[in-house]
């Protein structure tokens, strides 16, 4: 397989595992995003919230989501036995763009939601926007893709 075809692969299998995975919080959460009806612990306010959470609440349910699929991103590490910048650097960006291509796809294939409600106004969970999208978009896309093509590219 060409390098260009492994690459498309990858972030293919990124864009159908957020997929998947954003129909299953949709179904979790309904209508009322960042779990403000589950049965979990929140942390409204913290001074750490703003620079690893962008601002929002902490709850039991995304500790327990986001520990869950980082230790299903590193199977293949526990798999095969192996591991190495390149492959955390491919992880870790592969998690992080799946992270926002998930977020991104539970407001498109949420009937409570779609596109039209994407704004401030409708998510106040998302604190901080630019270029009308939440600016965490930006950054983690940014830093994952970099990720990701560097795990491809640079270490070899």
């Amino acid at each position: 397989m060409m390098l260009w075809q492994q690459i498309a692969a990858f972030i293919a299998w990124i864009i159908f595992c957020a997929w998947l995975f954003a129909r299953v919080e949709i179904e979790i959460e309904g209508p009322a995003g960042w779990a403000a009806n589950l049965p979990t612990w929140r942390v409204e306010e913290h001074p750490l919230l703003d620079w690893f959470w962008g601002s929002r609440a902490m709850t039991g349910y995304h500790a327990w989501m986001f520990s869950f699929m980082l230790a299903i991103f590193h199977l293949p590490v526990f798999v095969f036995g192996t591991v190495s910048w390149k492959i955390e650097a491919r992880i870790f960006g592969g998690l992080m763009v799946f992270w926002i291509l998930e977020d991104f796809l539970w407001f498109v294939l949420n009937p409570a939601f779609g596109l039209a409600r994407f704004s401030p106004e409708h998510v106040p969970w998302h604190k901080r926007w630019a270029w009308r999208v939440p600016a965490d978009y930006i950054v983690f896309l940014a830093v994952g893709g970099s990720l990701i093509m560097c795990s491809f590219l640079l270490v070899r």
